[in-house]
C-alpha cells in the first residue's frame, strides 16, 4: 500500500489518521475533502507536500473519485456529514454525502479492484439503557435514531452489499466517540474546553446522564491502520477503548483539569432524540489484530486534548464565534 486515498482527510478523525499514517508508515497520502465548515486545510498544514497531496472536491463527484482511485493502492473512507444537531435541522447533506458519496466510492473501487476501508459509527446501533451491562458488538442489530445515524447505517449496508454482490475488497469499522486534536468546536468536548478558554460557561444538555464511550483519535487511527493492513475482507470491527463516561462527568472533569469549579456550567434543554448510552465491545479487534489503545486513562487523554486547544487558538478561533451564535439561536 504505497499510496492511500483518504476521503474527508481534512476533517477531525480523518486528519488525525493522515498524521498517524505519515508518522508511523512509509505510505504517501492523497486527501480528498470538500472543505465544508467541518473540514480545515490547516489541520494538515504541517505535513510535507512530498508525502501529502490535497484535492478539494466532493466524494459524490464520480469523475473525480474515479480518477483518484486509479492513482492509489487503497482507500480509507472518512468523508461524512456527522453532526446530529445539523442532521435534525437539514437532513439533505447527510443523504448526499453519506449515501451517494459512499455509493460513488464503492463503484470506483469496484471498477479498479482497489482495497477499501469504510469508517462508521456506533450510533448506527441506536442506544442502550443506562443500567444495561450489554455493549454493542459486531452482531448488534442496527437501530439508528437520527438522520445522521440512519444515513451512516445505510452506507454500511451499501458496503456490505458491494462486498457480497460484487466482490469489493472492503472492511468496515464502527467506532465510539472520538476526542483529541483538530475537532471542530461545535462538538461536545472541544466546545466546553474552548468555552472555558474564552471565559464562557460550558453548556450541558439536560441532566447530563447520557453516556458515551470515549476514545482518543490517535487510538482510533492506529486501529484503522491495523484493520486496513491485516483485517479480514468483508468483516466489521468495532473500535473502542472502554471509556464510558456520562456527559456530566466529562464536563466536570474538564472544568477541574482547567482549574475551575466542577459545577461552573449551565444546563440547557436536552437534544431531541438524544441517545442514552453507547458502549463498545472491541474484543474481536483486540483478539484478531492484537490492537490495544494507548490512552487507556481518559483523564490523561483529556489533559493532552486541553493542552492542544490551549496552544492552538489560531486553529479553532475562526469557527468559535459562528458556532456559539448558532447555538444561541437554538437555545443551546
Amino acid at each position: 500500500m504505497a499510496r492511500l486515498l483518504v476521503t474527508g482527510g481534512a476533517g477531525f478523525i480523518g486528519s488525525n489518521f493522515v498524521h498517524h499514517v505519515i508518522e508511523h508508515t512509509n505510505h504517501d497520502v492523497i486527501v480528498l475533502d470538500k472543505l465544508t465548515y467541518a473540514g480545515n486545510r490547516a489541520s494538515l498544514a504541517d505535513i510535507s507536500e512530498e508525502r501529502l497531496t490535497f484535492v478539494q472536491g466532493d466524494v459524490a463527484d464520480a469523475g473525480l473519485v474515479n480518477e483518484l482511485v486509479t492513482a492509489v493502492d487503497a482507500v480509507v473512507h472518512y468523508a461524512a456529514e456527522s453532526h446530529n444537531d445539523n442532521s435534525l435541522h437539514d437532513p439533505q447533506p447527510f443523504l448526499d454525502t453519506n449515501l451517494i458519496g459512499t455509493y460513488t466510492l464503492l463503484e470506483a473501487v469496484r471498477k479498479h479492484g482497489t482495497r477499501m476501508h469504510h469508517i462508521s459509527t456506533d450510533e448506527v446501533y441506536g442506544d442502550l439503557a443506562l443500567d444495561d451491562p450489554v455493549r454493542f458488538s459486531e452482531n448488534t442489530p442496527y437501530n439508528p435514531s437520527s438522520p445522521y445515524s440512519s444515513t451512516k447505517a445505510g452506507s454500511d449496508l451499501l458496503v456490505r452489499a458491494w462486498v457480497r454482490s460484487f466482490g469489493v475488497a472492503a472492511t468496515i469499522s464502527n467506532c465510539s466517540n472520538n476526542y483529541g486534536p483538530y475537532q471542530h468546536v461545535e462538538k461536545f468536548i472541544p466546545r466546553q474546553i474552548t468555552n472555558v478558554l474564552r471565559g464562557l460557561r460550558p453548556r450541558l444538555y439536560g441532566e447530563g446522564r447520557n453516556v458515551r464511550d470515549w476514545i482518543h483519535a490517535d487510538d482510533h487511527s492506529s486501529a484503522v491502520l491495523a484493520i486496513l493492513e491485516n483485517g479480514r475482507i468483508g468483516e466489521t470491527y468495532l473500535i473502542g477503548a472502554d471509556g464510558e463516561k456520562d456527559n456530566k462527568s466529562v464536563i466536570e472533569t474538564i472544568l477541574t483539569l482547567m482549574g475551575q469549579p466542577a459545577d461552573a456550567y449551565d444546563h440547557v434543554s436536552d437534544r431531541a432524540g438524544h441517545d442514552l448510552r453507547y458502549a463498545i465491545d472491541s474484543t474481536k479487534l483486540r483478539n484478531e489484530l492484537n490492537w490495544r489503545p494507548v490512552y487507556q486513562d481518559f483523564e490523561q487523554g483529556l489533559r493532552a486534548t486541553i493542552e492542544w486547544y490551549r496552544n492552538n487558538e489560531d486553529w479553532w478561533s475562526p469557527a468559535k464565534d459562528a458556532t456559539e451564535d448558532f447555538y444561541a439561536k437554538v437555545g443551546q
